[in-house]
């Protein structure tokens, strides 16, 4: 018998661990689709965000000197190495305890872990290991894409009319749109890595672990302090003039400065 049929007979005699990894499932890979649909229908941060970048890109073209905006890229893209480091960390260390050899049963059994079925505990290892990779994938192509941004950045000509800083706004939010959406992705992962580690502690603990990620993921989109402040300002955005009024540095009846000053 190979591996993987032991695994799946060894599944089938656990409705309770079939279950519970079905619910995972639906959760971790349905998560993305809900929070779509329920964006358009009322605010989330991922919808008040998309607004807020958009925005962003729209000023950004306009804007003569552009070292603010080159400076919260940087920003982006440390963060985005910073949490992919972390992640191939994780990813090997999960990776170690699974192709390393034979897992210390009785270390994990001090742990609470439950060791009843071999096959099923190196498939619950897998699991965590295959949602870390998917949060690396995402933090990877996400920096790939900000990357173009910082290209895009450069490329932009000078003194644009309105009409034609519109167009070249919405290019602009084509691209960093989903760079910033597959960091969230990736940073997301974490959550439901934490979920798929509590099948560890058992089938119960995985039900709860994956309905309590949706949970929290769903509070902070929609309830948390964070995501009033950002549909406020998304609904100020929406309803600022486009392009913004520029402002001279110094009036033309400003007082000259002090001659002591000056010497």
């Amino acid at each position: 018998m190979t591996a993987l049929s032991a695994l799946f007979t060894n599944l089938l005699r656990s409705p309770l661990d079939l279950l519970a990894f079905a619910i995972f499932v639906i959760c971790w890979l349905g998560y993305e689709s809900i929070v779509r649909i329920l964006s358009k229908k009322a605010g989330l941060i991922v919808k008040d965000l998309s607004v807020v970048r958009q925005t962003w890109m729209n000023e950004m073209v306009i804007r003569g000197f552009k070292l603010y905006d080159s400076n919260l890229m940087a920003h982006a893209v440390n963060s985005a190495t910073n949490f992919s480091s972390a992640n191939l960390l994780l990813i090997a260390a999960v990776a170690g305890v699974l192709f390393g050899g034979q897992i210390p049963m009785q270390s994990a059994q001090a742990l609470g872990i439950d060791v009843s079925s071999p096959h099923i505990l190196q498939f619950k290892l897998a699991l965590v290991l295959i949602c870390l990779t998917r949060g690396l994938l995402n933090f990877i192509w996400s920096l790939r894409q900000m990357n173009y941004c910082a290209a895009a950045f450069g490329s932009l000509p000078d003194n644009m009319d309105p009409e034609t800083a519109r167009d070249f706004g919405a290019a602009m939010g084509d691209i960093i749109e989903p760079a910033m959406s597959n960091f969230s992705q990736g940073v997301r992962s974490y959550y439901f890595s934490l979920a798929a580690g509590a099948w560890l502690f058992g089938p119960l603990a995985l039900i709860l672990a994956s309905v309590g990620a949706v949970a929290l993921l769903g509070w902070r989109q929609s309830r948390s302090r964070a995501a009033k402040g950002l549909r406020r300002l998304r609904e100020l955005l929406e309803a600022h003039p486009y392009p913004t009024p520029t402002r001279p540095i110094q009036s033309g009846d400003a007082k000259p400065v002090n001659n002591a000053l000056q010497n």
